[in-house]
């Protein structure tokens, strides 16, 4: 570990600081961090020493910060953990979890006004892009109000990171071998696509996610609001939902009847027919049938009958421009290739409200996904209100800066100092039944996850809170009910994300009354929002290793308990008293693939939890590591899975590898829609295309070293779902961007199976439904999206010099690009542009969204 820091002198440094030895005052505080530029930079991931990265301060201010120890501290957020030193007077010091410590010594020789400060430092790994590092870094004083230095107070990086322009910047390490992004290598690629020829009629009839079949006819009916929507007494949800947007598009009512009454004119009919022999068999599936004067929805089931009704609204348009629109007609005939079409969604880290949270809900059950998995609980924080513990929400829904962490959860994330910052809240009771209402419409099933043992910080805090107030108040044995953690507990461990206190003690049985808990007031939502909680996720995973070796309750339990012999038992006794208490409520016990292991090849004994069905996430496919294989290896030891693989199907990982994309990068440099829609369900091991740095993968077995298990189990395979973390999402504005539009490209193949899949798929075939997908995508569902409030993630487009002309184009064919030759005037791109008007900024536009910018010298 090497910091080093460095005085860039001005003025008379020394004369200036010997005569402010007094401490700094509040107002003092606050004209420094008002006034002081904080930047961050990178400044090599390739050096011999490892990483190293800079904070610079430049003193604006006319306040020095005076030499020697004083009593102020400097904070700022860091997800690359940087180990305790001290260096030319300053010691750096982790704090918990992202939050790092920077105090000044005896020999500090001080900060004039005019003079900056360079503190050198090397993170645990690289940092190559913008949003590794976070915002609102802040000072302190024992007795004061912290104060945000103001430049970092900001979503806009720029004002607070310098620039990535090296190789040694942008590269992970000397072995990365994954070229940056520029506008030539875009073009490149996007060239795939282009290349494909692409009807205007495929891309009016494509729905998304594709059907098994589409078949037109002659003729055509023109929709309008003379049409009467004729449904089952069943389906009465399901037509005030089609009523509804029928009725916002055209902006005209639609009117309904129950099938009971007799109408007139032209129909659009719901029916569910679950003996109908024309109908595919499985659940969800159904029939569309457009014909002149009538259009029929035919379902095997709700589910079925809602997902036609969907298929019907995408072939209209986004907006309307007159008041009827002509439809082909056609049939279709429906069915999804799984049962499990799942999104997770992480609010734990940063919360986003309930307004975008419905937002996804409504566009999943736009585009047939059925499964809302809510990440509830982390260690930054506790996001659904329990009645009977408010601690859980009014310190756990928290972040602010209390070292006590009576008020508030510790900050982290760049949440800053104030509980104004960025990532609090919690959704109340009343919002969740709210929550649970509007999926329950739109066939989808929320699964709640309240993460435990590990990843549960906001709890152990929020209950030493409540244990707290209930001694003070002389109730001892109230305090002790729901207690998650030992006062004397030694053990000694650091998690990946950095925490050395986020272990649920498993050893204490106001553990599980705390679990119990929880449960019930769970299942007591969902009964007020008139369904049945059938799963209960306890997350489970990353657990740190040395969690409980410094228990008295797990020694004493260790001693007296048979079948727990040492630590390494302490994991499956956990799960399985959390399974038996899940079972007596009737429940599905969940979990992610680490949290049902006791290493990284060996699930625990299926047998061991009486639950009828126990379901685990697959994630860690990292292929060189070995352990891509779990999904495989749980379905066949009796496990239900659900493929969540990193490499594909995590949405906070950038869209292409470029700094300033946002998003971590541990499982693959960049996943865009394009890789999304090339996942292959059905077919893991053909979805190894390279290595985290970006080395062709030709033979699998050869780079793991072993045998790979094949299948044996597959209707243990439950389906797939993507994955959004949220560790570098601070706003709903962010959030969507993640996910949209690489959602619909999850929807298709969770409900498409594709006839390019296999093991050795057609990449030729791929690329000509891409093509149609994408066209679609541009031209039919992103402006589906912006109508619905959604803005969705643009990529830059391709652009090259050819011949002295401009020549551009786009990762989604038809978006309209935007050039300018100042970087402030856009104008719609001319084939005219020529090359003696280099350097040229490009971006691509849709409405009011625009792309980042790229440029092209």
């Amino acid at each position: 570990m090497i910091v080093r820091t460095v005085l860039l002198l001005s003025v008379a440094l020394f004369a200036s600081v010997g005569s402010l030895a007094q401490p700094l005052s509040d107002a003092q505080l606050k004209a420094f961090a008002a006034q002081t530029e904080w930047r961050f930079a990178v400044v090599s991931n390739i050096g011999e020493d490892g990483p190293e990265a800079r904070i610079r301060l430049h003193n604006r201010s006319d306040v020095a910060l005076p030499e020697g120890t004083g009593d102020w501290r400097l904070y700022f957020h860091s997800v690359r953990r940087v180990s305790d030193t001290t260096v030319s007077g300053l010691h750096l010091t982790h704090v918990q979890g992202d939050l790092h410590r920077v105090a000044p010594t005896e020999d500090f020789p001080g900060l004039a006004p005019g003079e900056s400060l360079e503190l050198f430092y090397q993170p645990s790994s690289a940092m190559a892009a913008y949003t590794d590092f976070m915002p609102r870094a802040f000072i302190h004083r024992p007795g004061s109000e912290p104060a945000v230095f103001a430049n970092t107070d900001t979503e806009d990086m720029s004002r607070f990171v310098d620039v990535f322009d090296r190789e040694a910047q942008q590269r992970r390490s000397a072995q990365d071998q994954v070229p940056i992004a520029t506008a030539e290598r875009r073009y490149e690629r996007n060239r795939t696509i282009h290349s494909q020829r692409v009807s205007d009629q495929a891309v009016r009839q494509r729905i998304i996610p594709k059907p098994l079949s589409l078949e037109t006819h002659w003729g055509s009916a023109t929709l309008s609001p003379d049409w009467t929507i004729h449904y089952a007494g069943c389906l009465s949800s399901e037509a005030d939902y089609l009523a509804e947007q029928l009725s916002t598009l055209f902006n005209a009512e639609f009117p309904s009847a129950a099938d009971h009454e007799s109408v007139s004119g032209p129909i659009i009919s719901l029916r569910v027919e679950s003996e109908d022999t024309d109908l595919p068999e499985q659940a969800e599936s159904y029939r569309l049938e457009i014909d002149d004067d009538q259009i029929r929805i035919t379902g095997r089931d709700n589910a079925g009958a809602f997902y036609g009704l969907q298929s019907l609204l995408k072939l209209l348009p986004a907006t309307m421009n007159s008041d009827s629109v002509t439809l082909p007609n056609l049939t279709v005939l429906d069915a999804p290739r799984a049962g499990w079409r799942g999104m997770h969604y992480d609010m734990g880290r940063n919360f986003h409200g309930q307004a975008v949270t419905l937002r996804l809900i409504e566009q999943m059950g736009r585009y047939k996904l059925n499964k809302l998995h809510l990440h509830l609980t982390e260690d930054e924080g506790w996001r659904l209100e329990i009645p009977g513990l408010p601690e859980l929400t009014d310190v756990g829904g928290e972040r602010c800066f209390d070292p006590e962490e009576t008020d508030c959860l510790l900050t982290q994330l760049g949440t800053g100092p104030h509980k104004s910052g960025s990532g609090n809240g919690y959704y109340t009771r009343d919002d969740f039944i709210e929550i649970l209402e509007y999926a329950a419409a739109r066939h989808i099933e929320v699964i709640p996850e309240i993460d435990m043992p590990g990843h549960a910080r906001a709890a152990i805090k929020s209950m030493d809170a409540r244990y707290r107030r209930l001694m003070a108040a002389e109730q001892p044995e109230a305090a002790r009910q729901y207690l998650l953690s030992h006062p004397e507990d030694t053990s000694d461990y650091m998690t990946v994300q950095n925490y050395t206190d986020n272990s649920i003690d498993v050893c204490l049985e106001s553990t599980y009354a705390f679990v119990d808990k929880v449960m019930y007031e769970l299942q007591q939502m969902y009964r007020d929002a008139g369904l049945k909680l059938n799963i209960f996720h306890m997350g489970g995973d990353e657990v740190g290793k040395g969690s409980w070796t410094g228990s008295p309750a797990c020694r004493d339990l260790i001693a007296e308990r048979e079948g727990v012999a040492g630590v390494a038992d302490l994991k499956p006794y956990f799960v399985s008293r959390v399974a038996a208490l899940a079972k007596q409520r009737g429940l599905a016990l969940a979990g992610w693939e680490d949290g049902l292991m006791y290493d990284a090849n060996n699930p625990f004994n299926r047998g061991q939890f009486d639950n009828d069905r126990v379901i685990a996430n697959a994630w860690d496919n990292i292929w060189e590591w070995g352990v891509a294989d779990r999904a495989y290896r749980l379905a066949n030891a009796g496990y239900e899975v659900v493929l969540s693989h990193g490499t594909h199907l995590y949405f906070d990982h950038p869209y292409e590898a470029h700094p300033k994309e946002r998003g971590y990068y541990w499982a693959t440099r960049y996943t865009d829609t394009r890789k999304v829609f090339g996942y292959m369900p059905e077919h893991l091991y053909a979805n190894a295309d390279t290595t985290r740095n970006g080395a062709p993968i030709d033979n699998l077995e050869a780079l793991v070293g072993r045998a790979l298990p094949p299948l044996k189990q597959p209707d243990n395979i439950l389906g797939i779902q993507g994955q959004v973390w949220t560790e570098t999402i601070r706003t709903p504005e962010q959030l969507e961007r993640m996910v949209y539009p690489r959602l619909l490209a999850l929807a298709e193949r969770a409900w498409h199976r594709a006839e390019w899949e296999g093991g050795s798929s057609s990449a030729e075939a791929r690329a000509r439904e891409f093509a149609v997908f994408a066209r679609t995508l541009a031209e039919r569902e992103l402006p589906r999206l912006a109508e619905a409030g959604v803005q969705a993630y643009l990529a830059p487009p391709g652009a090259r010099w050819e011949n002295g002309q401009l020549q551009v184009n786009t990762a989604l064919p038809g978006l309209p690009v935007e050039v300018s030759t100042n970087g402030l005037d856009w104008q719609a791109f001319q084939s005219s542009v020529s090359a003696e008007q280099a350097p040229v900024m490009l971006r691509t536009r849709l409405d009011n969204n625009v792309s980042r910018s790229t440029r092209l010298d």
